[in-house]
């Protein structure tokens, strides 16, 4: 039996496999250490913005030609760019739980969109807390209940239904928070753009038939008119980004404190959110401390939303808490280090926004593995391909329409709904991952050990595989 061969048969094993109760309950508490404070100077503010279904690529910072993001380039200008940053799950709900808690979705419960963690966590809100900080939110709450796991302070100000129609925002509510106290502040700006409806935003800054489209896309026009929708609310993420510097500036807190842009998930296009390619799982993050990180630096450290909250901890003073799954990268904020962590990993579960569909994913900095438990069954997404509302899902079909007549919008469309056990990439050849090198003999070795690194971090999490991707019992 060839390794290749051992691989499909581990993706099979997963596929049928039973997750042990004991084993879920020993990963439900999350033991900690005492986080009293270290002796430090005076603590900085933070603030982070966090946008809702970002492609990041089309940050003109991060090589966007479509768009010139004025506000977050100049932040990118002013501190320090992450090339290498990943969401564990590409969907929102369980990204801002990893964020939050400093944990895998397996471990912190919420490993299916909108399933919500266990209720026995502690997050960001209590560890800043305990270090004296304030801990506010405005902006999209999916992610702010229970209220014992996630004692944020609500701010008015900005929009928190991510499909609002519109996205009106006032600064009043989140400047008086910032000036209400003495006492440090840890603020989360949550954005819902760009996610759908598109609704947001001035269209009439883009001419769609001068788009740029990624190259795993199919272009038809009905595409190129859902993206101009789509980066006009870039355009509106992007002013917010920049109103946000504007008022820590106007409140004289420009010197003492931290600014970070992250960017969550790709886009809700065929093949981005709700998967794990890095169209999907890729994100943005820029750092702007003044006097302490560099102006105009970039890193290739590979981090994830579950490292965020240690880091938080550690910037503000505390001791790291045992039983998280994130580790600090504040080595590499200092430029202490250029190197965080090895590996960045990926679950995805399709229920409930469709048929069972489970991936698993590992990279270090330059390849890639993915593992579909469930190969023979066709990917299926209720918000994408569903029949019943096509008038919902009209660049999907768009690409389904050409594929009748064009070879490569055939090729683009199966391998949406077809997937083989096993994919295996060089992004750094082959960043829209286009050319599956798992059946390559020169790379046997590679995806054997790739395969024993991802089965590990499994059995760690107590992820059995296929047979958690099931509707949940209310």
């Amino acid at each position: 039996m060839n390794a290749l061969t051992r691989i499909i048969l581990f993706a099979g094993r997963y596929a049928v496999g039973i997750l042990a109760v004991l084993t879920m309950l020993s990963f439900r508490s999350v033991p900690e250490k005492d986080s009293g404070v270290k002796q430090t100077t005076t603590r900085p503010n933070i603030v982070i913005i966090m946008a809702d279904d970002l492609d990041s690529k089309q940050l003109s910072c991060y090589g966007g030609q479509n768009i010139k993001t004025k506000n977050i380039d100049r932040l990118a200008a002013q501190g320090l760019k992450f090339n290498n940053i990943y969401a564990s799950e590409a969907m929102c709900v369980p990204t801002r739980a990893s964020l939050f808690t400093g944990l895998y979705p397996v471990r912190h419960g919420s490993y299916q969109n909108h399933k919500p963690v266990y209720d026995n966590l502690k997050s960001v809100g209590h560890y800043l807390a305990d270090l004296g900080y304030r801990v506010g939110l405005t902006g999209k709450d999916h992610v702010t209940k229970p209220k014992s796991v996630f004692p944020f302070d609500i701010i008015e100000g900005f929009e928190p239904n991510c499909v609002s129609a519109t996205d009106e925002y006032s600064l009043d509510a989140v400047k008086s928070y910032m000036t209400a106290s003495e006492k440090p502040y840890c603020l989360f700006v949550m954005s819902i753009n760009p996610h759908t409806p598109w609704t947001s935003g001035d269209t009439t800054e883009f001419d769609a038939k001068k788009l740029k489209l990624p190259v795993d896309w199919v272009d038809t026009p009905v595409t190129r008119r859902q993206y101009v929708k789509y980066l006009a609310e870039i355009r509106r993420l992007d002013n917010q980004v920049g109103d946000i510097a504007k008022l820590i500036a106007e409140t004289g807190q420009d010197k003492n404190t931290i600014l970070i842009f992250l960017g969550e998930q790709g886009a809700q296009f065929p093949g981005a959110k709700w998967n794990l390619w890095d169209s999907g799982q890729k994100s943005s993050m820029i750092v702007k401390w003044p006097g302490k990180v560099k102006e105009a630096t970039e890193t290739n450290a590979i981090v994830q939303y579950e490292d965020i909250t240690p880091t938080l901890i550690d910037i503000a003073g505390g001791k790291a808490i045992a039983g998280l799954d994130g580790t600090t990268f504040l080595p590499v904020l200092n430029d202490k280090s250029k190197t965080a962590r090895s590996f960045a990993y990926g679950i995805h579960n399709n229920i409930p926004e469709g048929d069972p569909y489970p991936i698993r994913s590992i990279r270090d900095g330059r390849y890639k593995l993915i593992l579909n438990l469930l190969p023979k069954t066709e990917y299926y997404n209720r918000f994408m391909m569903t029949r019943e509302r096509m008038d919902r899902n009209t660049v999907w079909f768009s690409w389904v329409d050409k594929a009748v007549d064009d070879a490569n919008a055939k090729k683009i469309t199966s391998r949406f709904v077809n997937r083989p056990a096993v994919e295996f990439y060089d992004l750094q050849n082959d960043p829209f991952e286009l050319n599956n090198l798992a059946a390559d003999p020169a790379q046997v070795k590679r995806i054997e050990r790739f395969t024993n690194e991802l089965r590990t971090w499994m059995e760690q999490q107590g992820d059995a595989g296929a047979s958690i991707d099931i509707a949940i019992r209310k």
